[in-house]
């Protein structure tokens, strides 16, 4: 990655945040976080990284990414109204699972340091 497509990525990333959360009605969409973009170097695709954290309420994963599928267009419009590129990459999103595994490995280690104090 060179230093202009990061760049790009993380306008992206931010603009696709923003719009999440303020434009966006799907309920499916309400707890997802962008962790990452990757940008093509033409800057044709941008890769989507997101997780979701499992909570009360929270859309199973499958109906996240489904989700974001179906608002691929309307996300690329958004940003191409908000951003000033030459081209607008088309989005792609993917799971990662990184953030659902940092808590669960938290949670584990709160319940050995619990058994510990216990015994």
């Amino acid at each position: 990655m060179t230093r202009r497509t990061e760049r790009v990525g993380e306008q992206l990333r931010e603009e696709l945040a923003r719009v999440l959360r303020e434009e966006t009605t799907d309920p499916r969409l309400r707890l997802v976080t962008l962790l990452k973009v990757d940008v093509a170097p033409d800057l044709s695709q941008a890769l989507v990284f997101w997780s979701v954290m499992e909570a009360a309420g929270a859309a199973p994963v499958a109906e996240v990414q489904e989700g974001l599928d179906g608002a691929a267009g309307f996300l690329r419009r958004r940003l191409a109204a908000e951003l000033r590129l030459r081209r607008m990459p088309s989005l792609s999103f993917r799971h990662d699972p990184s953030l659902a595994l940092g808590a669960r490995t938290l949670a584990l280690l709160h319940e050995i340091e619990d058994e510990q104090k216990d015994s």
